[in-house]
């Protein structure tokens, strides 16, 4: 393991998870501007856009809540209604990206396995959707290990690069979530009352 993935595991948190991801080497310009990403698909985009929105409104739904119950109960139920069309169009776009696959994923990158190598040091746009939530996002990141595998496959160790608040925040749920989902399912292996 090299110096760069042990400060990694130390950093964050890790999770095994299983996603839709796909990438696409940037390259020329691409891979050296520093700007948000974007992706030709309509829906992916709405998708991405639907849970940055909803991150972003959230403390204007605990405020709302602290003055209006029944607003702020109506508001919840309007973006559970907006999450199940969110999931539905994931459920397309799941198609175009790919079978979901075993990924290791944190806050600071993604290892996963593919068929085709790519160079250390190589820019990436990952798209990848996190399910239950079917979040959708549009990450770059640089390839910091590619690792050969049985059955012509290759692991390929990425680090994200210049995420956004929003999308940082977003991977941290996500993760936690995993995490607790883990835990539990586990207490019910080990306790089954």
């Amino acid at each position: 393991m090299s110096t760069q993935d042990a400060d990694d595991r130390r950093e964050y948190y890790r999770i095994d998870d299983t996603i839709a991801l796909d990438f696409t080497p940037l390259r020329g310009a691409e891979a050296l501007a520093s700007d948000v990403l974007h992706d030709s698909s309509p829906l992916f985009n709405l998708l991405s856009d639907l849970h940055l929105m909803d991150f972003e409104s959230q403390h204007l739904l605990r405020h709302i809540g602290e003055r209006d119950r029944t607003l702020a109960n109506y508001l919840k139920v309007m973006n559970k209604r907006i999450d199940l069309l969110g999931q539905a169009v994931a459920q397309g776009l799941l198609r175009d990206i790919g079978t979901p696959k075993q990924v290791s994923l944190s806050e600071g990158g993604v290892s996963f396995t593919s068929a085709q190598a790519v160079a250390v040091g190589e820019h990436l746009a990952i798209k990848m959707v996190l399910m239950p939530q079917a979040l959708g996002l549009l990450l770059r990141a640089q390839v910091i290990h590619c690792r050969a595998l049985a059955d012509q496959q290759f692991e390929i160790g990425t680090e994200f690069e210049a995420l956004t608040e929003a999308q940082r925040q977003l991977l941290a749920r996500h993760i936690l979530q995993r995490q607790a989902l883990e835990r539990r399912q586990a207490r019910e292996q080990t306790d089954p009352s």
